[in-house]
């Protein structure tokens, strides 16, 4: 079966730039993955940023591009600074059309061989929270607002429901985690979830009188787009084995497996890019003055909370915070 050729990242300055740093190190410490092609994004100065939001630090620009990175220029349109999460969309008009991909949020860090990855119907993670929506104490319900998102863009619901949940269940409703998702076509699903994004956001059903669209948006209107498409959930690894969905330095240190944080220190030890990180505080505080082994120590053995809230507040109430 065909597989997924085409990675894609957005990265930026600030924190972002030394994430994607990290990600293209880590895909490219297993040999199988070099002759994937690895696209990042960088947003480009214009009307929708403020200030310059370009990789800033030449000395990551040279080490992703060693790393095989093409850095292609992002000129947002849509979104920009008010909402970075959706940068992504917009991003997926620079892969090549028609040619199966998948991008991941910088904040991944890669565990294993994703080169074998299927190309099959449009996924995304199924490590994802009752984030959205909130169901109101006097309703609609959440059948009722999946329902009215369905409809709108004339979609059928029944189809993607996981029937061993009941009707009040989050879980019954397809409903994803954008840190990384897959698909056959960028353009195509790029194009949709733009259109998606652009008629909630001018003019949502009456069920969602009640939600809050930011910061989920992209969450909102994923599923949509790959139940469009003929997707849903399925099993890739990328939930397990093949990569990790961080969010912060200290919840690899903290929950996640000896092989991930052993990766971690492998390639961020190494000799041409350790420098490079140490000027990044959670990276020289985790991982160059060992605060990283002392937390997994304190909470080793203790089962990581569901949200990341209480995930961020178990570290803090440690002591050893910091993105």
């Amino acid at each position: 079966m065909a597989t997924i050729r085409n990675i894609l990242i957005v990265a930026q300055d600030g924190r972002l730039q030394y994430e994607a740093l990290l990600f293209a190190a880590s895909l490219r410490h297993f040999p199988e993955n070099r002759d994937l092609r690895l696209v990042v994004a960088e947003p480009q100065p214009g009307p929708l940023w403020q200030g310059d939001p370009r990789i800033s630090r030449p000395a990551i620009r040279r080490e992703l591009r060693a790393l095989g990175a093409d850095i292609i220029p992002l000129h947002s349109k849509v979104f920009g600074a008010r909402y970075p999460q959706g940068n992504k969309l917009e991003a997926l008009a620079l892969l090549p059309t028609g040619e199966a991909f998948a991008f991941f949020d910088t904040d991944t860090l890669i565990t294993g061989p994703i080169a074998d990855v299927v190309a099959g119907p449009p996924t995304a993670s199924v490590r994802v929270e009752p984030t959205w929506p909130r169901e109101p104490l006097y309703g609609p319900s959440l059948a009722q607002i999946w329902g009215a998102l369905y409809d709108r863009f004339g979609l059928e619901m029944a189809l993607t429901l996981n029937t061993r949940f009941g009707a009040d269940d989050w879980r019954r409703y397809l409903y994803f985690n954008a840190g990384w998702f897959t698909g056959t076509c960028p353009h195509q699903m790029g194009e949709r979830l733009l259109h998606y994004v652009a008629a909630i956001e001018r003019d949502p059903p009456p069920e969602l009188a009640t939600q809050t669209l930011f910061p989920w948006l992209d969450q909102i209107v994923l599923p949509l787009a790959i139940a469009a498409e003929g997707g849903g959930r399925r099993n890739t690894g990328l939930d397990g084995p093949k990569s990790l969905h961080y969010r912060a330095l200290p919840e690899i240190y903290a929950y996640a497996s000896d092989h991930a944080v052993d990766i971690l220190e492998q390639v961020t030890r190494a000799a041409h890019l350790w420098d490079i990180f140490n000027q990044h505080v959670a990276f020289r505080r985790m991982i160059f003055k060992e605060n990283g082994p002392a937390l997994r120590q304190i909470i080793a053995g203790t089962p990581p909370p569901f949200t990341y809230w209480a995930r961020r507040k178990q570290i803090m109430d440690a002591g050893y915070w910091v993105r």
